[in-house]
């Protein structure tokens, strides 16, 4: 191959790679502005609150429960609440540290010991679905269940924010992204590029329009009766991806979605470096490609395309010695820098971080290629120790 088919070649690739970040900054529901907010200012009340049941899976999560038990007790919101807890099998004393957290209010905390997992369910579907069953006998008219993990603190209004929220777009489902712990080295680097591809995945006003499906399992304000009428969570018993596949089931049954990102509500979760971010990631990233060889390839490819191919061809301009490749290199990477821009902003990182977007993306697509090999190995996805292989 000749010098001049060789960077007619490397051309060809820059000009695909700078025309992905054309569309995804223009015809991506503006997913990158991470503008999608639960809202921080004034609430405009409802014509009448909801009745709400909270909802808690646990299993081993004695270190982040009590100060996820007291959020929720100390909530502003005008009516009192329940709160079930699914102690699910756990061996650490989760139970004892949820009690504990209850002072003077240990009425409103109902512990459920969880029942051993039926085959075919996943151990967090599961854990809700018997959370689902004590709701109906504690409050068996209530309005909605507010599905969160063990591990979030939550604004003092923050269940005042959802419920509003729910009742100004009538959302059979209303969740938030929480903000993750970004507080390690390698939380700062590579938490901010993970809600950035979530939001890219799943544009957030995409989803708040019904153009596709997904939620933040972390905090979800379910309507009742929308998740009876879809039949259940028995829907998605061996759903690994829970949140998203709630919200694939609901929309499926003609139910409203509203998906943003919370400031305030926190997760209290560590995750302690490289390798819990990592396992956090490889848990299910295979399962999001749905076990699919040729997807796991096509993601691959992708991501050294989108991600990988800009800085490089900019870079390498000394290898390649051809301007308007390195221009067009260059003006790829310029635009990834200004689109992920806002999502740094809202995780508090330095500008400089930006341009080391690329290399946290070769991590993350590193991961998913050690999830499918997890997979293959037959120690694929799981929850709290159990492990799933498909």
């Amino acid at each position: 191959m000749s010098f001049a088919s060789d960077t007619t070649v490397l051309m060809g690739i820059a000009g695909l790679s700078l025309a992905v970040w054309i569309y995804l900054s223009l015809f991506r529901g503006g997913f990158w502005r991470a503008d999608q907010r639960i809202g921080d200012g004034a609430i405009e009340p409802p014509a009448q609150w909801p009745d709400i049941v909270a909802i808690i899976p646990a299993r081993n999560e004695a270190d982040v429960i009590g100060a996820t038990v007291d959020s929720l007790l100390k909530q502003d919101y005008p009516k009192p609440f329940p709160i079930v807890l699914i102690d699910d099998r756990s061996d650490d004393g989760t139970a004892e540290a949820a009690r504990a957290a209850t002072t003077d209010q240990a009425e409103r905390l109902h512990i459920v010991t969880g029942s051993s997992l039926p085959d075919g369910w996943a151990g967090k579907v599961w854990a809700m679905s018997q959370g689902v069953s004590r709701a109906s006998e504690i409050a068996p008219g209530a309005d909605f269940y507010l599905f969160c993990d063990a591990d979030i603190v939550h604004d003092g209004s923050n269940l005042r924010r959802l419920a509003a929220q729910a009742a100004q777009g009538n959302s059979d489902l209303t969740s938030i992204m929480v903000k993750l712990d970004a507080r390690g080295f390698w939380e700062r680097f590579l938490i901010p590029p993970f809600v950035f591809f979530f939001q890219m995945l799943y544009p957030f006003a995409h989803v708040n329009r019904g153009r596709c499906f997904a939620a933040a399992g972390g905090c979800m304000l379910v309507r009742r009766q929308a998740l009876e009428a879809a039949g259940g969570l028995a829907g998605i018993h061996d759903a690994l991806i829970d949140d998203c596949a709630l919200a694939a089931l609901l929309g499926r049954n003609g139910c409203t979605l509203w998906l943003g990102l919370s400031s305030q509500t926190r997760s209290a979760r560590p995750y302690g470096g490289l390798s819990g971010v990592w396992n956090m990631v490889a848990r299910t990233a295979y399962t999001q490609l749905n076990y699919s060889p040729f997807n796991l390839v096509g993601t691959v490819l992708g991501m050294i395309l989108v991600y990988l191919v800009p800085p490089l061809l900019l870079i390498g301009y000394g290898l390649h010695h051809d301007p308007a490749t390195a221009l067009l290199g260059g003006a790829a990477y310029g635009l990834m820098i200004g689109v992920y821009s806002p999502t740094l902003r809202f995780y508090e990182g330095p500008r400089t971080a930006a341009l080391f977007l690329p290399i946290a993306a070769l991590l993350y697509t590193v991961m998913t290629v050690d999830s499918a090999w997890r997979h293959w190995r037959g120690v694929g996805g799981g929850w709290k120790g159990r492990v799933y292989s498909r």
